[in-house]
């Protein structure tokens, strides 16, 4: 299973109470850029770049697929230069409170 294969198993793995009040776009540049949508407890999956994105992720498609996965931790790797944020970086703490893992593995 690809990277862009698990970001498309976003919505289904979405926690809607937790995303309730949140209205953003994650931008993942990867080497087949896609973004998420998340709009009040609702989730779509795009491919390519979003015009205007609340933040945006660059990894590698191994790293990010692990981060995904709940097998990667954000603070690590953004300490370590495996995850670079541009954007809103309160949001991306909150990225992973938004999705259950294990609906992605």
């Amino acid at each position: 299973m690809t990277v862009n294969d698990i970001i498309r198993l976003m919505p289904a793995a979405l926690d809607a109470a937790a995303t309730s009040n949140t209205s953003a776009t994650i931008q993942y540049r990867i080497s087949n850029p896609m973004y998420v949508v998340i709009d009040r407890g609702q989730c779509t999956v795009h491919d390519g770049v979003a015009a205007a994105p609340t933040v945006a992720l660059t990894m590698a498609d191994d790293d990010l697929k692990a981060l995904l996965k709940g097998e990667l931790n954000g603070i690590t790797a953004f300490m370590s230069g495996k995850l670079k944020l541009e954007g809103d970086m309160m949001l991306a703490q909150r990225i992973p409170s938004f999705f259950d893992a294990s609906k992605i593995a």
